[in-house]
């Protein structure tokens, strides 16, 4: 007879080897498409490389002219700004639209399905067709937005030719596609009991006091996590911007943002290795941002 020992090793030896069938095509991915070309992208920060000629290492020179020969990288500085802005103006309309949508579908008894996926429906839509839905509504002539301004009386602005307005734009798109911040936070308001609720109403809270005494505090590190990956999702930016502006820079480089820089910069230019280094600028400033915030966290959002 076999012991029982023996088959109990043998059955976790069948389930290891079943669960690493299963996550085998992801390991796979990640190796092939994120961590070998992130490794690629890391040495040829490092070196002169325009994907035509043989790679000539020049080890931090790529780092030290990004950074500071504004000769060779004029708009560099004005990029990061650029995204700097535009990330100071899209995740905090982003955070309320999708807060807004949620609250409202989460206080209706019918019909919430449909509007989780209308509400969700800009997210997964091709950016080629937000961009050209978009550059419609924003025509200063045919607009849809500026006719709508009109008919206050209000002459609409040149949107997406006028430096000042370009990232307002921007940020009114993200705003428009904020259906995952709606569905996570749809999920934190399923996640609150409604006997709190119950309780504040018999001490005669109104809606709005319910709203500021229970709601939003409960989901404060629903906020935070949104918070922090929307910062990351701002800071690349880049789809919506390259069809808007047809990989062009915008008025005055007003649509300029870090990663659209970084594209031109390896793509049209040549300067593949100040690409990368770029990249590489981008993820250290990502890291620092997000280490910051969990180093600011209180610490009643980890409990």
């Amino acid at each position: 007879m076999t012991a029982p020992g023996s088959r109990q090793g043998a059955r976790r030896g069948k389930d290891a080897l079943t669960a690493y069938m299963f996550i085998t095509p992801a390991m796979l991915h990640t190796l092939l498409f994120m961590l070998l070309p992130a490794a690629a992208a890391l040495y040829f920060s490092f070196t002169e490389w325009d994907m035509i000629s043989p790679a000539r290492w020049v080890g931090f020179a790529n780092y030290q002219e990004v950074l500071f020969n504004g000769d060779l990288y004029p708009d560099f500085w004005k990029s990061v700004r650029v995204t700097l802005v535009y990330g100071l103006l899209a995740v905090p309309a982003s955070l309320l639209t999708g807060f807004v949508q949620a609250y409202l579908i989460d206080g209706i008894r019918r019909g919430q399905p449909f509007f989780r996926l209308a509400f969700y429906l800009p997210v997964i839509t091709a950016e080629a067709a937000v961009g050209a839905i978009w550059k419609w509504l924003y025509d200063p002539q045919f607009g849809l937005i500026n006719a709508a301004l009109g008919f206050f009386g209000i002459n609409g602005p040149d949107w997406l030719g006028t430096p000042g307005t370009v990232v307002p734009a921007l940020a009114l798109i993200a705003a428009w596609q904020s259906g995952s911040a709606m569905l996570i936070f749809l999920a934190g308001l399923k996640g609150i009991p409604r006997s709190y609720y119950e309780a504040a109403e018999v001490d005669g809270a109104n809606a709005g006091q319910r709203l500021w005494s229970i709601t939003l505090p409960l989901l404060r590190p629903t906020t935070f996590f949104l918070t922090v990956t929307g910062i990351i999702a701002a800071l690349q930016v880049f789809g919506i911007v390259y069809v808007l502006f047809s990989s062009n820079i915008g008025p005055e480089g007003a649509g300029l943002t870090y990663v659209l820089h970084l594209y031109l910069a390896g793509f049209r230019n040549g300067g593949m290795g100040a690409a990368s280094a770029m990249s590489f600028l981008l993820f250290a400033f990502i890291l620092l941002i997000t280490a910051v915030q969990f180093r600011v966290l209180p610490r009643q959002y980890e409990e």
